[in-house]
């Protein structure tokens, strides 16, 4: 990676229909022809039923596809499949047996969602996504629309009885559009800084008995005195977890490499919004996965003495568009009594939203 660059662009996904960003990630299993009817609400239905991990979540449409990009790409990772027309996937289904009459029960099966169950409206998609990480995102939202209506109840209170406090907001609102009314969102929206980390780790022991035994018969292994590599996986994990401050890992890299783009991108997000002590929001181990995944939300700073709109116009570029930073450490940690060679690749996915 060079040092210009402390993130890599993800390319946005080509988009044929021309539709928004925003659906991109939501469509229908089967488009109907136009008949002369047309009602949107019953082609997309406004509340969503999720089975999150066994955790039912029902959203209202308009709150799912404005959730940032980088989380429904984590949860809908091939899109979510909205189940067609009943009374016309059984008439299409009536057809197709005429023409063959050996489909069997596996092809039937293809005709719907494997991830979903129900007609369109009562449909239940099943996602194995984490449901705390989504609770902590939607109270994140509601704090940050409640920060925004109080901020313009503020600066209309203001105007009414404060001339010259009145007279800087609007300079301000001017200063940002000035460039390009591309910034005017900053000041007309609440903007949120959304940055998610994929810790994936690998656990070398560097003393003990470490056989084929060690997975397949843990009992055996334990008598030949080696090492319990499903228990020591686990361990691991929970150490990476307890060590949740933002900014770390990347600050001991920078250390490492020198890497001053690295230090840039820690200045920029402390400017905007960050502390430099910041903990993670979430974090949590995936299960049946040797991954630790965090997510952390900040209110993006637009005004205020140090005049952070420049900053801020740099991160509205990430609206709708996550950029990603990947980079390896390696450390030796003493685990249940074993030293143990932790290797880590970290996964940076920073982007802004705006509600």
């Amino acid at each position: 990676m060079s040092s210009e660059s402390p993130i890599l662009q993800v390319p946005e996904p080509t988009d044929n229909s021309g539709n928004s960003g925003q659906d991109d990630l939501i469509y229908q299993q089967h488009e109907v022809e136009d008949d002369g009817y047309d009602n949107p609400e019953d082609a997309i239905p406004q509340r969503l039923k999720l089975d999150l991990r066994g955790s039912r979540v029902d959203l209202d449409r308009d709150t799912l596809v404005n959730l940032p990009e980088s989380l429904l790409i984590a949860m809908f990772p091939n899109g979510l499949i909205l189940g067609g027309n009943t009374e016309e996937e059984e008439s299409d289904g009536r057809r197709q047996r005429r023409h063959d009459d050996d489909l069997d029960e596996d092809d039937e099966y293809e005709d719907h969602s494997r991830d979903s169950v129900g007609g369109i409206e009562e449909q239940v998609n099943y996602v194995d996504f984490d449901p705390h990480c989504l609770d902590y995102v939607l109270r994140f939202y509601q704090y940050a629309r409640e920060q925004h209506e109080k901020s313009n109840t503020d600066n209309n209170t203001e105007e009414g009885g404060d001339q010259d406090s009145s007279e800087r907001y609007h300079q301000q609102l001017a200063a940002a559009t000035a460039t390009s009314s591309v910034f005017y969102p900053l000041l007309t929206k609440q903007p949120i800084i959304v940055l998610r980390e994929e810790l994936e780790y690998f656990c070398v022991p560097t003393n003990g008995s470490t056989t084929e035994s060690t997975i397949t018969s843990p009992e055996k292994n334990k008598k030949n005195g080696g090492i319990d590599m499903v228990q020591l996986k686990v361990a691991c994990g929970h150490h990476l977890k307890q060590h949740d401050q933002i900014f770390d890992a990347l600050q001991k890299n920078i250390s490492r490499e020198n890497n001053i783009a690295e230090q840039h991108l820690i200045d920029m997000l402390c400017d905007a919004g960050f502390m430099r002590d910041d903990r993670w929001g979430y974090r949590e181990l995936e299960p049946m996965r040797t991954c630790v995944v965090s997510m952390a939300l900040v209110l993006l700073k637009t005004t205020g003495p140090d005049n952070h709109m420049a900053t801020a116009q740099k991160l509205l570029l990430f609206w709708r568009k996550p950029a990603r930073k990947c980079w390896w450490d390696g450390t030796t940690n003493e685990i249940q009594g074993q030293k143990v060679r932790l290797w880590a690749r970290r996964t940076w996915t920073l982007e802004l939203a705006l509600v």
